[in-house]
């Protein structure tokens, strides 16, 4: 099979290995370049590849560990809430639907909390479900302490991960009723849809007026919503239901038929957990374009309506 032949068949694959490590559409593009590069090289010096597919899972791993630690120092100067760039559903690698839950704005926050080789170690075991002896190899540690990285941070996210998850059709339900509350400024019924402890985090990078801190709380939440709702209205700004990352979400589009934010909820036990608004131009200018958030009606329309 040729180098080409190769990519086309294995870039979803390695995307989304760099995607889930980088939170960072940019980032995880240029790592999977990086590492086909490096693959071609190695078949120009006649060098055998017993499996591609491993191969190229850790060269796109071992480089997303260099890059997420460079980052990381970045984003410790980042004004503000640091986000990760949103992906619209329709740009999901198609064989990766199984493990879509794992590519929430929600989920790709938590794993932040990580260090770069739990972060590999817990993606590739627990999402990807290589073997311990695959992952140590990948990551180059040896077996024990890569099942140590995998526990380590295993027990992290199920300390802050809700257990009980929505089905599709729960989760749309529940996204349409929490658009029509906004839409209508109904606080009583906006504060009924939030968990007591959601929160709210948007991400201006610097760039746009943003929140600099998270909000949290049933109330405030309702509040903070509300007026950036009537805020959005009065600037001709419409609101359209999207998903994204493979949940409820909205494209928030200004009358020049530009993207000016993106909003993810991450919805659990019947209530919405957690709502992120990303808003940072330069986080938004891969979907800036008409073919990547879909076929977003241009009449006005918000998710709330009929």
């Amino acid at each position: 099979m040729s180098i080409s032949e190769l990519y086309g068949d294995l870039r979803p694959f390695a995307f989304a290995i760099a995607y889930q490590m980088l939170g960072s559409v940019s980032e995880a593009e240029d790592v999977v370049q990086e590492a086909f590069l490096r693959m071609h090289q190695t078949f120009q010096r006649d060098e055998q590849i017993d499996s591609p597919r491993a191969y190229i899972a850790k060269l796109v791993t071992r480089l997303a560990i260099d890059q997420f630690r460079s980052a990381r120092v970045q984003r410790e100067r980042y004004v503000g809430e640091w986000l990760p760039e949103p992906l619209a559903t329709e740009l999901m690698p198609a064989d990766q639907v199984e493990i879509i839950d794992s590519l929430s704005l929600a989920f790709l926050v938590l794993l932040e909390s990580l260090t770069p080789l739990q972060r590999a170690a817990f993606l590739l075991r627990e999402v990807f479900e290589y073997p311990y002896t695959a992952v140590a190899e990948i990551i180059g540690t040896d077996v024990d302490g890569t099942r140590h990285l995998v526990a380590r941070a295993r027990d992290h996210v199920r300390k802050r991960r809700p257990r009980y998850y929505a089905t599709r059709r729960q989760r749309e339900e529940l996204a349409q009723r929490f658009f029509a509350a906004t839409e209508r400024g109904d606080l009583p019924a906006l504060e009924n849809l939030l968990a007591r402890d959601v929160t709210l985090r948007v991400d201006g990078g610097g760039k746009v007026p943003a929140q600099q801190r998270p909000v949290h709380g049933r109330q405030r939440v309702a509040r903070a919503l509300s007026v950036a709702m009537s805020v959005l209205a009065r600037t001709g700004v419409s609101v359209h239901a999207v998903e994204i990352n493979g949940q409820p979400g909205a494209a928030a589009i200004d009358a020049n038929d530009q993207l000016v934010g993106v909003l993810g909820l991450d919805i659990h036990d019947g209530r919405l957990q957690a709502i992120h608004f990303i808003a940072n131009p330069d986080k938004l200018r891969h979907l800036n374009r008409a073919d990547r958030l879909g076929d977003l009606p241009r009449d006005g329309r918000r998710p709330g309506d009929g």
